[in-house]
């Protein structure tokens, strides 16, 4: 009997220990929810629970100024509807368009860190410099371009006249130019957060790779090639995601310079949405937009997580 208890006693010595670990998990476990409770209480409220209405209300008929009595159900009309909508097409190819901003954008961002990188001295004021129309109001932005882009009296058209161009272009009062105009401007803001990204991207590259190329008498461009390109692939990856996503959330410039015109030239999907959800109160139509939209994002993203593994080195 002895002996039995002997060996009764660590057992249950193990047995205690493991119900007060777990009894100590589980109190850990709930601080930690209720510490993070509030985060999750809003982003439910706010996020979660329009997304699942915005795809409840898709297959809806109803308007904000009546009641929800007056709800209609009209299944996939509301999707049938939305391909036969020219305005709503035209603002497909646009932002389709628009999406020529991002590698533009990279390119223009990459070439601007690797000289202040490397051969610029003051690398923080031309950092503050490039970043600055990020950090500042969109509204003041488009205000300013505006000015820039007046047909007549614009500082842009009097360098082109003055440079000989008899008939520069109207700009955002052309429907030619007023999608280019937007893209021009958005390529501005953008380049400084993008080149900000690389920068950081190109110093966590090892000194001694490049060191190693210059031994094998390597030029600047192979050193590109095989070293500082595959380095940042994933940077490069990370604002190709982002850059593209935020081509479909424009919506201060077009609402500040163009309100979609002239002619439709300048109709992203975001206005369209706000337009049809907002002013002509169809809010059944403007959410099977929103779902559309996310169908494309969505199936975007998932392109390019599928395609990173053939040119993203981790």
């Amino acid at each position: 009997m002895s002996a039995k208890t002997e060996l009764s006693t660590p057992v249950k010595d193990v047995e205690t220990t493991k119900k007060n670990r777990i009894k100590k998990e589980k109190n850990e476990n709930l601080v930690g929810m209720l510490f993070v409770s509030p985060m999750l209480i809003g982003v439910s409220i706010l996020v979660l629970l329009p997304i699942i209405a915005t795809f409840i209300l898709s297959f809806a008929d109803w308007s904000f100024i009546t009641d929800i009595s007056h709800l209609k159900w009209v299944g996939l009309e509301n999707f049938k509807k939305l391909f036969a909508d020219q305005v709503f097409i035209k603002s497909l190819i646009n932002n389709a368009i628009f999406i020529l901003t991002v590698p533009i954008c990279m390119i223009a961002s990459l070439l601007l860190a690797i000289a202040i990188d490397r051969n610029v001295y003051m690398k923080s004021y031309f950092k503050v410099a490039f970043f600055m129309p990020y950090i500042s109001s969109i509204v003041a932005i488009a205000v300013v371009w505006q000015v820039l882009f007046h047909p007549s009296a614009g500082p842009i058209n009097e360098v082109l006249m003055s440079m000989g161009i008899e008939n520069p272009p109207k700009w955002i009062a052309d429907p030619k130019f007023a999608l280019i105009s937007i893209m021009i401007i958005q390529i501005w803001v953008s380049i400084g957060f993008n080149m900000i990204i690389y920068m950081a991207g190109l110093q966590s590259i090892p000194k001694d790779l490049y060191e190693a190329a210059d031994i094998d008498g390597a030029n600047a461009w192979v050193k590109f090639r095989h070293i500082t390109f595959p380095m940042i692939s994933p940077t490069s990856f990370f604002l190709f995601i982002t850059g593209i996503i935020s081509t479909f959330k424009v919506f201060d410039l077009v609402a500040v310079l163009t309100k979609g015109g002239p002619m439709n030239s300048t109709t992203m999907m975001v206005w369209r949405l706000y337009e049809t959800a907002f002013v002509n109160l169809k809010i059944g139509y403007a959410s099977a937009m929103a779902v559309v939209l996310f169908i494309v994002v969505f199936g975007i993203t998932l392109l390019q997580w599928i395609g990173q593994k053939k040119w993203v080195n981790y």
